[in-house]
């Protein structure tokens, strides 16, 4: 076997590792020492892909209950999550849609505006997948509407599995329902629970519109279309001869109208609570857990058993469950907060460096979605809004959107789960997106946070 660079890499960081658990930091109890070793290995391992995203996460799990780093309800938090169950039911409404032919209908629907070409399909369907980001409160809900209809038109356009048409629209979409809703507020997770943090520890409340004047003309307008120019440069393609309709499950019978009728209903209702939650109370993810039973009760749904085998992944749930368990981890063994006071320390913080620290507080934030994940970044800076705005000046208020600039700066797919989820429902490997989150990270920090800089002190945010 032949040695690459990933392999050199896991083998220095598994290294450093033993170090750390045999000779442990000062700055750290022996416990953390070790559990940042698993940590740096499980991030690894992700990062690079060595082995498959559920064995890294299995390899997680397995060392923290025999070494005894963590008691079972905290390795296993990710499965408790509504983020998995969300997903759950996100396979089950993706492949009733498949299934149904609804995705193929609202394919032909909007082939007309979309495929005219193939810069016009990548832009279209960026374009459609904000304006839901408007509509729909769930990330992973937005991919379970839009990668299905996604890859009726790769099929329509004659981009087949692997092609580079494909993987385009499969990365178009799964960044477009996920990025952009970081600048709307109630869009995304990382969102709600850094409004949630800045409410119950600070009293600081968000403005919807205020939020949204603030990032989306930069992150979420100018960042779209930095993502589209990307697609189309890493992943250029001439549509063909349509490709023939895919072949039903074994045991799938063709759907009647009156099924199709049905879970139409079925996923009208289910988008009605989906946007309307904030009026009702009730949770996505149980929204979508019993839009999921619907569609698969014997002789009402049209998710038969070997369609539901078919559609669930359970080594992605694996993966997103470890990336889960992972950040709460980070963040009860203390070393989130350790990482947050290491990056205060090593940044330069000081009130009147306005640009300076603007960029700083991005950057940590950034920086720390590498090792709690992005739903986990709010939770390890919040508490230190306070003493950043002492250092550099800026209001609480600004300290604490600084967050969003840098939650929104996505590295390495694992960071996000609806990223994993929405590549695997398109059958595109999900490597393939760090063609477009490495260079966009890089078109974020050099390009988009000076032009987002200008456009708060236009707003008197500075």
């Amino acid at each position: 076997m032949t040695f690459s660079a990933k392999h050199i890499l896991t083998a220095l960081v598994a290294l450093l590792a033993l170090v750390m658990a045999i000779l442990p930091p000062p700055m750290l109890m022996p416990d953390q020492a070790r559990i940042l070793g698993i940590v740096l290995i499980t991030l690894v391992l992700w990062a690079t892909s060595l082995v498959p995203g559920y064995l890294a996460s299995l390899i997680f799990f397995a060392v923290l209950l025999v070494v005894g780093l963590a008691p079972p309800d905290l390795a296993f938090a990710g499965f408790s999550s509504t983020a998995v169950w969300l997903i759950v039911s996100g396979f089950v409404i993706g492949a009733a849609i498949s299934i149904s032919g609804l995705g193929a209908m609202l394919a032909r629907g909007l082939a007309p505006l979309l495929t005219g070409s193939y810069p016009r399909l990548i832009a279209g369907l960026m374009a459609v997948s904000v304006l839901l980001s408007f509509l729909m409160p769930s990330s992973i809900g937005r991919a379970v509407v839009m990668v299905p209809v996604g890859m009726a038109l790769a099929d329509q356009m004659g981009f087949g599995p692997g092609s580079k048409g494909r993987i385009g629209i499969a990365s178009v979409l799964a960044i477009g329902t996920n990025m952009p809703g970081f600048t709307i507020l109630p869009s995304n997770i990382p969102n709600m629970v850094l409004s949630g943090a800045a409410e119950t520890i600070h009293g600081a409340h968000f403005g919807y519109m205020d939020y949204l004047l603030l990032h989306f003309p930069v992150l979420g307008v100018l960042k779209g279309l930095a993502v589209v120019v990307l697609v189309l440069w890493m992943f250029p393609d001439t549509p063909g001869a349509a490709l023939p309709a895919p072949e039903a499950a074994k045991g799938d019978k063709p759907v009647s109208p009156a099924a199709r009728i049905r879970v139409t209903v079925i996923l009208l209702a289910t988008l009605a609570l989906w946007m309307t939650d904030s009026l009702h109370g009730v949770n996505s993810a149980w929204i979508g857990l019993v839009a999921a039973v619907l569609l698969l009760l014997p002789g009402f749904g049209v998710v038969t058993p070997p369609a539901f085998k078919a559609s669930v992944d359970f080594g992605m749930l694996l993966f997103v469950a470890g990336a889960l368990a992972l950040g709460a981890l980070v963040n009860a063994s203390g070393l989130g907060a350790m990482l947050g006071q290491a990056l205060i320390a090593a940044l330069p913080l000081e009130p009147g460096a306005d640009a300076t620290n603007f960029a700083s507080l991005s950057l940590m934030s950034a920086v720390t979605g590498l090792f709690t994940t992005v739903p986990g970044v709010p939770a390890v800076l919040t508490p230190m809004a306070g003493d950043l705005a002492a250092q550099t000046g800026f209001s609480l208020n600004t300290v604490l959107m600084t967050q969003v600039i840098g939650f929104s700066t996505v590295i390495f797919p694992y960071q996000v789960g609806p990223l994993v989820v929405a590549m695997q429902m398109s059958g595109e490997k999900l490597g393939h997106l760090l063609r477009i989150t490495l260079p966009l990270a890089l078109i974020t920090f050099l390009v988009l946070l000076p032009i987002d800089f200008l456009w708060w002190k236009l707003l008197g945010a500075l």
